[in-house]
């Protein structure tokens, strides 16, 4: 796993990207390929490549994330009406990037989280 990403770029101010949130912690932006109105990426300020890679010492870190998402679901005016937040793991799951990172999205009516299984 690399240790540079385009998040990394991101957090570093290297790649442009409309940052809603940054604490010494984490940083939020908003995703450029938006799945809903509100599509935020919210992500640690270290590297860590995907959820396998989480140790003890990161549990503050993930709480943050929580708390984060929260008040920009507040901030946005979706907290009352509802949100979702995703967190991939690997391939099989859609990670493209590896660097973690949770999805915030909201703003419509998401519908079922998993489509049924085609056999």
């Amino acid at each position: 796993m690399s240790e540079e990403t385009i998040f990394s770029k991101i957090i570093r101010r290297e790649i442009p990207a409309d940052i809603v949130y940054e604490d010494e912690l984490v940083t939020a932006f908003r995703d450029i390929s938006h799945q809903a109105p509100t599509h935020v990426l919210i992500i640690p300020n270290k590297l860590i490549p995907t959820v396998n890679d989480v140790t003890t010492e990161d549990e503050l870190v993930l709480g943050r994330l929580f708390t984060v998402a929260k008040k920009i679901a507040k901030a946005e005016g979706i907290n009352e009406s509802g949100y979702r937040l995703i967190m991939n793991c690997k391939d099989d799951a859609g990670q493209e990037v590896y660097h973690i990172h949770m999805h915030l999205v909201g703003g419509r009516k998401l519908g079922r989280m998993l489509a049924p299984e085609v056999v």
